[in-house]
């Protein structure tokens, strides 16, 4: 087996348990304290504040971490010693997230305010060093989209593994055990230890290309790494345009089900049929990157996600509508995982060329940067609209009036769909490295002595 063929399986099986920990948090957290643990809407708020206050700081330690990463020194390398002690870490506290300790008023607010602070430290020192190693893997342009292909079909099936499942099997563990909140903190401990278990892949079997006697960057070295670096700027303004509509989208799906179509337990059959499509557009993604040129990927990737959602906003109760509009919504958004990713990881060799430093970390840590900053506002989104539409105190469908559905609609559906639309003009307009230019990139960086021949 070639080294490369090792990194595109090692790499990718590495993130299968990383996203069902992810998602268990990222989409399932809120609706763990809103639904299984009933939290009041005074607690609520606060927690909701929180979890926006703990989400952003998160993100903007995310290029102080990319800038420890790439001034790490190791036998290991620069990755591999942070992505063990992320993901250690990381499974504990996510165990802790989902343990019900008995707390109430400002104890459980605190409690719970430490605890996930902690999770997206932790998770932070795991998923930079992970994702900057895609660059360090190789340096083609249809390597990299091998690589990362594979690695987004592995998310993907760690996220819709989640996603399908949840409810079923913490429904089956709830009767088991006779409590709700102990189902969860089971299925917490079989996710963390799944996520464990597959880091090992790309601990023991992914070889990253190292580049010895890179300098060390300082602290003011990292702001001009990502304020001078014009085009790394531009897709991240785009992404996180994109990222906060997709994941409030995403983040409504079990409330859409439970309240406005009224059968909660539909909502794991239609992420089923969309996991598998998403799946499937990432499998074929390698075969339509040798036809078409990136950019007409973008655009066409981008219109069937705008019929999506138009699809899915006027479409009645049904799923004979509803699941055509996921179909196309999800589609799109898979071609764009791979794309974003592809236009950040080319940066790292357009900010080399343009500024003289090689910085993987400091670069692919805008990645996470922005999902957690799209997440974070996606979950006050998410976390105001259900208070606001009186989503929180309601035990049953018939408790949510027709104008509560609406405002949920509205934030489910139009805001993304105006932020997403934003996103791609950005791109369109102020991102420029090609395939061409990228070429003309590595000759130079070949010429100069700075890149593998």
């Amino acid at each position: 087996m070639k080294t490369s063929t090792k990194n595109i399986y090692n790499f990718g099986l590495g993130t299968v348990g990383r996203d069902m920990l992810y998602t268990l948090v990222s989409l399932y957290l809120i609706f763990y304290l809103t639904d299984i643990l009933h939290t009041s809407d005074a607690l609520l708020w606060w927690i909701n504040g929180i979890m926006i206050f703990a989400r952003v700081f998160d993100a903007l330690n995310d290029p102080v971490m990319g800038l420890i990463v790439d001034n790490t020194r190791s036998r290991y390398g620069k990755f591999k010693p942070w992505i063990a002690v992320g993901a250690l870490l990381t499974g504990i506290v996510t165990i802790l997230l989902f343990t019900d300790f008995g707390l109430s008023g400002a104890g459980f607010v605190v409690a719970f305010g430490v605890i996930y602070l902690l999770w997206g430290i932790t998770f932070t020192m795991n998923d930079i060093s992970y994702w900057s190693m895609l660059p360090a893997l190789s340096m083609d342009q249809k390597e990299r989209e091998k690589i990362a292909s594979f690695a987004k079909i592995c998310a993907n099936i760690g996220m819709f593994a989640v996603v399908v499942g949840l409810i079923p099997v913490s429904n089956l563990l709830g009767e088991k055990f006779g409590s709700m909140t102990r189902a969860y903190t089971v299925i917490a401990i079989t996710i963390v230890i799944i996520m464990w278990l597959g880091q090992l892949f790309t601990l023991f079997g992914a070889h990253e290309n190292r580049k010895e006697g890179q300098p060390s960057t300082s602290l003011k070295g990292l702001f001009q790494i990502i304020l001078k670096n014009d085009q790394l700027l531009y897709i991240a303004i785009a992404m996180s345009l994109f990222q906060i509509g997709y994941v409030t989208t995403t983040s409504f799906g079990i409330y859409f089900f439970k309240y406005a179509y009224g059968d909660e337990n539909m909502f794991s059959i239609f992420a089923l049929i969309l996991g598998v499509t998403q799946i499937g557009a990432l499998a074929v993604f390698p075969v339509f990157s040798k036809r078409f040129d990136r950019r007409t990927l973008f655009t066409v990737s981008i219109g069937l996600i705008l019929a999506g959602y138009v699809l899915f906003f006027f479409s009645p109760m049904s799923m004979f509508f509803i699941g055509p509009a996921g179909i196309l919504l999800f589609l799109g958004e898979a071609f764009i995982l791979v794309l974003m990713l592809m236009f950040l990881s080319d940066s790292v060799e357009y900010g080399q060329w343009k500024l003289g430093s090689r910085n993987e970390s400091i670069t692919l840590s805008v990645q996470p940067l922005i999902n957690k900053m799209g997440g974070a506002i996606a979950g006050g989104i998410v976390g105001a609209t259900v208070i606001v539409s009186g989503i929180n105190n309601a035990s049953s469908p018939s408790d949510v009036t027709s104008e509560g559905l609406f405002i949920m609609k509205m934030a489910m559906l139009i805001l993304p769909l105006i932020l997403i639309v934003v996103s791609y003009f950005i791109y369109r307009s102020k991102y420029k490295i090609t395939e061409e230019l990228y070429q003309t990139i590595l000759t130079d960086l070949r010429s100069r002595g700075e890149a593998e021949k």
